[in-house]
């Protein structure tokens, strides 16, 4: 099996390297990327990504913020953290501490599909006070029906078997297999991004700690406790996203009225790849909507 992705090997050629440093927290070592100037935005990536998916979008907003990403716990450059560490609480927790260590209080976090849910639950649990979150093809509640239980055995059954992480990392990096699974999602983002993509899933240890992640999480929870969230909501929806259905936002905004829904008709569950710029623009109003201190305006 292949080992986890390591910078001096595989690091050289990463999407905002000069950025890119490394930060003990919370037990373990994480990759972080840090640009710009002005108020502190956290980046939040999806389940199975990294820094890399934020490669035009946080140049792109480091004009207005200073503006922090993170590769997930397991994911990327990350280090894993021990089992107990993939919860979606533990998660939040972890990036509190790491933020901490960083000496950095975000304004505004913006996640993408799971990262969103992570964003939620560290202001739900306390360990963050953002202005606003703003949540891209927002992963924020279960799936529907039977579904639910079934795909959270499946990623669990999948995570306990050693080969499978080794048998997708075979199949993913093997001609046109990354390819197949990013026009799932509903989004034709560009070469170099494909190639990212097949980078990661070619690792075993990444897809690992993906499947991990999935099997530890429990949105049930999460959408328990949705009302409790005092931060307001802001969801960015691709239209055509294959992966978290549009609609469910909108299940989203029953439980929370305040929630603020907006679509981006043509666009799939990796916007943010698709048209950085644009969603960079969109950002940065509804930060200012939200009355982020310090937010830069254009020149």
């Amino acid at each position: 099996m292949n080992a986890r992705l390591a910078w001096e090997h595989d690091g050289g050629n990463w999407p905002n390297h000069a950025a890119s440093r490394f930060v003990s927290a919370a037990g373990f070592q994480w990759h972080v990327q840090i640009m710009g100037e002005g108020p502190a935005l956290l980046l939040l990536h999806g389940s199975g990504a990294s820094t890399h998916s934020w490669r035009d979008l946080a140049p792109a907003l480091a004009t207005h913020f200073t503006v922090i990403a993170l590769d997930l716990p397991g994911q990327g450059f990350t280090d894993a953290p021990p089992a107990s560490g993939f919860s979606l609480s533990a998660m939040a927790q972890s990036i509190a501490a790491l933020l901490h260590e960083l000496r950095v209080s975000p304004q505004l976090i913006v996640g993408h599909s799971a990262g969103a849910a992570i964003a939620v639950r560290m202001a739900i649990d306390g360990l963050v006070a953002p202005k606003t979150i703003i949540g891209l093809n927002a992963a924020l509640l279960p799936f529907k029906a039977a579904t639910g239980p079934v795909y959270s055995a499946l990623a669990k059954i999948l995570a306990l078997n050693p080969l499978i992480p080794w048998a997708f990392s075979r199949y993913a990096s093997g001609r046109g297999g990354v390819e197949r699974l990013l026009q799932e999602t509903g989004s034709r983002i560009d070469a170099r991004g494909i190639a990212l993509y097949r980078q990661l899933a070619g690792n075993s240890a990444h897809v690992g700690a993906t499947l991990h992640m999935m099997a530890n999480w429990n949105l049930s929870a999460l959408e328990r406790d949705l009302p409790r969230l005092k931060t307001p909501l802001h969801l960015l929806v691709g239209a055509k996203d294959r992966t978290i259905a549009p609609e469910r936002a909108f299940d989203v905004r029953r439980l929370l009225p305040q929630t603020r829904v907006e679509q981006l008709p043509s666009l799939g569950h990796l916007a943010h790849e698709e048209r950085p710029n644009e969603i960079a623009d969109r950002i940065v109003e509804i930060a200012r909507a939200n009355a982020i201190p310090g937010a830069k305006p254009d020149a």
